[in-house]
């Protein structure tokens, strides 16, 4: 069974952090979770992004807040794809250090990242990297992108309705 990592900095990343949980756990995905400091604990990041791949892990969703370091670093040492989360913490400029420290990696270190506390698309796009090589999980895929395009027919009907 395909793997995604989900990484964060800290407990305090958590609470942005659950929706990609809970949508790869909606797409049946397995999820190893953990919290590995890129600053304060850098010997647990260098292990983890050197052996992630080892252990069954396909794609590594990274979050962090602040200076946001995590994610580049992990996509330094693994040869996995990485989607970085920036997260708007206590001690972020609006976020915006967060969403550059992660966007601007040089060539060669990609880091694909989603909006600021957009743990929910980095979900997605997770199980859309799992799903080109796992027909059921790109059929979970479709099914939920029908999902949302009926979501949206639907609100317009209410709507025309209503008036």
């Amino acid at each position: 069974m395909s793997k995604v990592a989900v990484i964060m900095g800290s407990t305090s990343d958590m609470p942005v952090m659950q929706d990609a949980i809970d949508i790869l756990k909606g797409f049946d995905i397995e999820v190893e979770v953990d919290i590995v400091s890129a600053h304060r604990t850098p010997e647990k990041l260098f292990e983890y992004g050197k052996k992630a791949h080892e252990r069954g892990i396909k794609v590594i969703i990274a979050g962090a807040g602040g200076a946001a370091h995590l994610p580049g670093m992990i996509a330094s040492l693994s040869p996995l794809p990485v989607i970085g989360v920036p997260v708007k913490s206590s001690n972020s400029i609006d976020g915006w250090d967060s969403v550059l420290s992660i966007l601007q990696m040089p060539g060669g270190v990609p880091v694909a990242t989603v909006a600021l506390n957009g743990a929910k698309n980095a979900g997605i796009l997770a199980a859309q990297i799992i799903g080109t090589a796992d027909k059921c999980t790109l059929d979970k895929v479709i099914f939920y992108k029908e999902g949302l395009k009926q979501k949206v027919i639907d609100g317009a009907e209410k709507l025309k309705k209503e008036k």
